[in-house]
């Protein structure tokens, strides 16, 4: 928790309304790997709303992976870990999915859910969200579960507007798009529609840089050393709070 302490940090609306994970990756600079499996995903060709290539690309990556333990590796491995291996869990997801947004030019962001005060039972929740360009808007995509939520007049909702429905006791509905998949209510309830629950937008992750240190030090240097030499560098990501007070999550 003290980590999590030093990274996060106070926002508001407006401060986040464009920032993307594209403003810190080039897709010149994802490797190879993406594009060798984005070639199979789109092997039919891409559709032409970015909603439909979210939803296709979300649909591929929930058929072709498994769910294992946290990874914590270059993002090549963790991507082929995923496809072949022992799977990984939803931050995992989260982040090969910005770089296949990235790759496919796509504007992109993950977001992260804690309770506050903070509950270890909970564990948290990683997800996306989108700049759909025929929206003109955000739209949250939680790529572990092939969903989308929705407002009451079926309008796909970005990640600001489910928490502020939410929280006003309207109604927010789910949408999951992987056939034969189901998403139980208690789920949702946990991750997003608890009220207790806040969202913070991962900002400034440099692939790149992470790729870096990562194949150069795992397996031999613990997770928790790799990233504070990150952070030493100046280089690490933080935590943005829009809509609540980070601090209320230690009280």
């Amino acid at each position: 928790m003290s980590r999590f302490r030093l990274l996060s940090k106070n926002s508001n609306e407006d401060a986040i309304s464009s920032i993307s994970y594209n403003d810190w990756n080039n897709k010149k600079e994802i490797p190879k790997y993406f594009y060798d499996i984005n070639s199979k995903i789109f092997e039919q060709g891409k559709p032409d709303s970015d909603l439909e290539v979210i939803i296709q690309l979300s649909t591929w990556l929930c058929k072709h992976t498994k769910v294992g333990p946290g990874l914590s590796e270059p993002s090549a491995k963790a991507l082929e870990t995923m496809v072949y291996g022992k799977g990984g869990v939803c931050s995992d997801m989260a982040q090969i999915f910005n770089n296949f947004c990235v790759i496919n030019d796509l504007k992109v962001r993950e977001w992260g859910t804690t309770s506050a005060p903070f509950n270890r039972a909970n564990g948290g929740h990683s997800f996306n969200e989108v700049f759909i360009k025929e929206l003109n808007k955000w739209v949250m995509i939680d790529p572990s579960w092939g969903m989308l939520l929705y407002n009451e007049q079926k309008e796909p909702l970005s990640v600001l507007e489910l928490y502020h429905l939410s929280r006003m006791g309207q109604t927010v509905s789910s949408y999951c798009f992987i056939e034969g998949k189901t998403i139980e209510d208690s789920q949702l309830r946990k991750n997003y529609l608890n009220s207790d629950i806040t969202p913070f937008l991962i900002c400034e992750y440099r692939n790149k840089t992470y790729d870096r240190y990562l194949n150069m030090a795992r397996p031999h240097v613990p997770v928790f050393i790799i990233h504070f030499f990150v952070y030493l560098s100046g280089k690490s990501y933080h935590y943005k709070f829009p809509i609540d007070d980070y601090k209320k999550i230690f009280s």
